[in-house]
């Protein structure tokens, strides 16, 4: 296990459909502005950049990925427009010398993206993290930045690709915007995906027991894309360890899956309002779920008024979802790491393989359920004496 903390992440795999319907919106005429959305780890940074590939043999294209080089305005369009291949340097009004207020530095992004083109191709931009851009709203004369943006967007002959991890907001700016705006969520890993993954870090003996650990995995890691990446190279780096030790020891303080699980909950709680609440509510619903909006609020120990609001935050940052008037975590896996680690010392190592194998008790049978993706109805059930013997099982309890 040691080896698979020092791996660098591969790159997640293509996703070829999503991507022709993303480079067909943005070759459309006139273009349509696809907008992609997928929550953390999802690949959809990484679809955007194979995305700003493809068209760099087509005229070129400019990724920008707000979060990272977001500050203020005037900072975030310098450092759009310094290595731009659109920035020509011969617009006055854009790059005059002088110092620019918020305001100026804002309206001047927004002239640099809307420029038609001068050459033969049609200038591209990629934009990742849209939502950040909101962060400009705390700096004087600016209100409503994001719609100003979408609006110039619209306006523009220019081709646009956005991005957003935050699926319920995004989804709820774009209410009522015209059709050029086409929504592309990022689905999760169908098993067959996860198996191919496997195979990409060479996990699994033969492609028989490749096919059943891809179940596993997907099952475990909920399709989602990281997850599945930490998995896949922990089991190629393992010695025949069953899946559900592998996740556990992911989950250990300090290793990957630890801290990409940590990442996902403390951005978006930080995103949201009323932290420590909030905290509150995801604690409850870790130790049991689906709930009511009252039963939440008698275990909260608030009002029903109250709750709701709480809930309603969580909802917006996507970390919980709602269903016949129950609430639960939108992320199992997160659910599990919240059971594990909300809580004032780290699990000792029973404590960590309980909750582990619990989990995957939980989640295991729905995965045994699903033949092989290779495999007819007569197939699903070969028999046993003619399939190599896995050196795995799928749940070992001490």
């Amino acid at each position: 296990m040691a080896g698979a903390t020092a791996q660098t992440p591969r790159v997640p795999p293509a996703r070829p459909p999503i991507e022709r319907r993303l480079v067909a919106a943005l070759g459309a005429a006139p273009s349509r502005i696809p907008v992609v959305l997928g929550g953390c780890g999802s690949g959809r940074t990484s679809l955007l950049r194979r995305i700003a590939r493809h068209l760099a043999t087509r005229g070129g294209s400019q990724y920008i990925d707000v979060e990272g080089a977001g500050s203020t305005p005037e900072g975030f369009l310098a450092a759009v427009t310094a290595d731009s291949p659109y920035a020509t340097g011969d617009d006055p009004r854009l790059f005059r010398a002088g110092r620019r207020n918020a305001r100026d530095a804002f309206d001047a992004l927004l002239r640099f993206l809307g420029r038609p083109a001068r050459g033969a191709a049609t200038p591209a931009f990629l934009i990742d993290g849209l939502l950040e851009l909101r962060t400009f709203e705390s700096f004087p004369g600016l209100r409503g930045v994001l719609g100003e943006f979408l609006d110039a967007l619209e306006e523009s002959p220019n081709r646009f690709a956005l991005a957003s991890r935050y699926v319920s907001r995004t989804l709820r700016m774009l209410r009522g915007r015209p059709d050029r705006f086409e929504v592309i969520h990022l689905p999760r890993l169908s098993p067959t995906e996860v198996t191919a993954a496997l195979a990409a870090h060479r996990a699994g003996r033969t492609d028989a027991e490749r096919n059943d650990l891809g179940r596993v995995v997907h099952a475990l890691a909920d399709g989602r894309p990281v997850y599945v990446d930490r998995l896949a190279a922990a089991l190629a780096t393992g010695e025949a360890a069953p899946p559900a030790d592998v996740l556990a020891a992911q989950l250990a303080p300090g290793a990957p899956l630890y801290w990409i699980c940590r990442f996902s909950y403390e951005l978006r709680l930080h995103r949201a309002r009323g932290y420590g609440a909030l905290k509150a509510i995801l604690a409850v619903l870790a130790d049991e779920e689906p709930l009511t909006l009252t039963a939440i609020a008698v275990r909260l120990g608030r009002t029903p008024g109250s709750t709701r609001d709480y809930l309603s935050w969580l909802e917006d940052v996507d970390m919980i979802g709602v269903r016949q008037k129950r609430f639960s975590f939108v992320d199992p896996l997160l659910r599990l790491w919240v059971r594990l680690h909300c809580r004032p010392s780290p699990p000792e190592g029973a404590v960590l393989a309980r909750e582990v194998q619990e989990y995957a008790a939980s989640r295991l049978p729905h995965a045994e359920a699903a033949p092989s993706p290779a495999a007819g109805p007569a197939a699903a059930a070969p028999e046993p004496a003619r399939r190599p013997r896995k050196s795995w099982g799928l749940i070992e309890i001490d």
